[in-house]
């Protein structure tokens, strides 16, 4: 397995020698490449980590959270304070203005609320806010957020989730207009975009925002470069600046070049397998009986795949969230490495001889081979497809795929229903449609007592362990790769601040 970064090896090899001076500094350019795609940047159209990442340059939250302290801090609100249990009043910050010039005021937040929670504008990250009832305009700078009922984590979730719309703008753009020339009032503002192969970035040179800084560096181009090693040889050839999501056994290699800094950090992404529990995608799928799903629990070797292939700190999960988040207990059942025991499980659920599926997946193809690798040792055929992002988000959502091997990043909330609520909470994405499941997420979500959430997230987690109804696999580590001329730091909520990078 650990061919599978021989081609990022050799690039590093060809390139150390040749590698010059970096540009980027010299014209106030910081040239990025990515490997996954942004289709549109019209962020709520858009649930791609690349998707987020865009967005915090570009637009604004009401708050931030501090990641130091855990503190909220005002952004597009000076001041908030919770009316009652589900209300929350926001004081918005004064003399803002989008980048096309329209001032920031309270109709943008009512109009951006309500329009995402409303089920025609069909969102990609609804879940995002599917806790929101109404937005209400009490003055030109006041606004009163409803909520269904009463969600803990409402703030982290405007803090992160949520950016705001103009809404005199976007009446005239439109969704389509808004992916290809997106107004906000962020730190930078985009001049130039093709979709799904690049974006420019130019600060704003009035900003106004209280919780972000002002750009430092002028331009920032992203691109979209979808192949890992084309990615590192242009890194060493100076034709990019900065790399994230670089392979832990490619990091030490860059390091040796005095003109790269390397860095490395632990996220609260994890990788997984939904299996259509529910009946989505076929009322005859296998992934129907507990026992097939069990099986396939039993017979994939996550240890080895971090171990040979993940590498970087990654470790083990077993339910579906990160450790780290509010909520998300470790003690479940775990299925241990056990082919002789798939095969069992597989023989009594009727299929002896196994069986064929497909599994559909968007990024990390090794790791995908991997699993099909060890499937077919019991006896499952896997047939893996490989699709860009967009169009698996939508099979997905549709409920078309039998097997999706997906990550998460839980948009960096720090609570579990960031993530939990999205696969198992009765939406899109829900495989399971377990109804005791989602009404346990659904309490969780909604008590403002931190003990009776504790108790409902238990019971879902363990439940979702014990039917089996999905494959964990394990934590994805963040490594990044750039010019020793930039001043960088790694955050552990797997985002990029490019108003944060100065040069040296």
């Amino acid at each position: 397995m650990n061919r599978t970064f021989l081609g990022a090896a050799t690039a590093i090899g060809l390139c150390l020698a040749a590698t010059g001076a970096m540009a980027g500094k010299a014209d106030n350019t910081l040239k990025v490449e990515l490997g996954g795609e942004v289709d549109t940047l019209n962020y709520y159209y858009n649930s791609s980590r690349e998707g987020l990442v865009a967005s915090l340059q570009i637009f604004d939250t009401l708050v931030v959270k501090d990641l130091a302290t855990g503190e909220f801090k005002p952004n597009l609100a000076t001041e908030w304070a919770w009316i009652d249990d589900t209300t929350l009043e926001f004081k918005l910050a004064p003399g803002i203005t989008f980048h096309n010039g329209e001032a920031f005021t309270a109709d943008d937040v009512v109009f951006t609320l309500n329009w995402a929670v409303d089920p025609e504008s069909r969102i990609v990250v609804y879940d995002k806010v599917r806790w929101i009832d109404t937005a209400e305009k009490v003055d030109e700078m006041t606004v009163r957020v409803k909520l269904k009922a009463p969600f803990p984590a409402a703030l982290d979730f405007l803090a992160l989730a949520i950016p705001m719309y103009p809404d005199q703008y976007y009446a005239e753009a439109g969704r389509d207009g808004m992916g290809v020339r997106p107004v906000g009032t962020g730190p930078y503002r985009v001049t130039a975009v093709e979709p799904g192969k690049s974006y420019t970035l130019e600060a704003f040179e009035d900003y106004a925002g209280l919780g972000k800084s002002k750009a430092a560096i002028g331009r920032v181009e992203v691109a979209t470069v979808a192949d890992g090693s084309t990615r590192i040889a242009d890194l060493m050839s100076g034709r990019a600046e900065f790399l994230w999501q670089v392979p832990a056994d490619v990091m030490p290699r860059l390091a040796e070049s005095d003109k790269i800094d390397t860095a490395s950090v632990s996220t609260m992404r994890i990788g997984f397998v939904t299996l259509d529990a529910a009946g989505r995608s076929d009322a005859d799928t296998p992934l129907r009986n507990k026992l097939v799903r069990q099986a396939i629990n039993h017979a994939v070797d996550r240890q080895t795949i971090v171990d040979a292939l993940v590498q970087g700190g990654s470790e083990l999960v077993n339910t579906p969230c990160s450790p780290i988040q509010f909520g998300c207990i470790t003690d479940v059942l775990s299925y241990e490495y056990d082919p002789a025991k798939a095969k069992e499980l597989l023989a009594e659920a009727g299929y002896p001889d196994g069986f064929a599926i497909t599994m559909t997946g968007y990024r990390d193809k090794p790791y995908a081979e991997a699993i099909q690798q060890f499937l077919a040792e019991v006896g499952i055929t896997l047939t893996y497809d490989q699709l860009q992002y967009a169009a698996l988000a939508s099979a997905h959502m549709d409920g078309k795929i039998p097997m999706g091997f997906l990550t998460h990043g839980s948009s960096s909330i720090p609570d579990m229903s960031g993530i939990t609520t999205e696969f198992f909470g009765g939406g899109t994405q829900d495989y399971t449609r377990d109804q005791e499941v989602i009404d346990w997420v659904m309490a969780g979500n909604t008590s403002i007592d931190t003990a009776e959430r504790q108790e409902n997230y238990t019971k879902a987690l363990q439940k979702i362990a014990d039917e089996a109804y999905w494959l964990p696999l394990f934590t994805y580590p963040l490594g990044f790769a750039y010019t020793a001329d930039l001043s960088f730091t790694a955050t552990p909520d797997e985002l990029l601040r490019f108003y944060e990078m100065t040069w040296k």
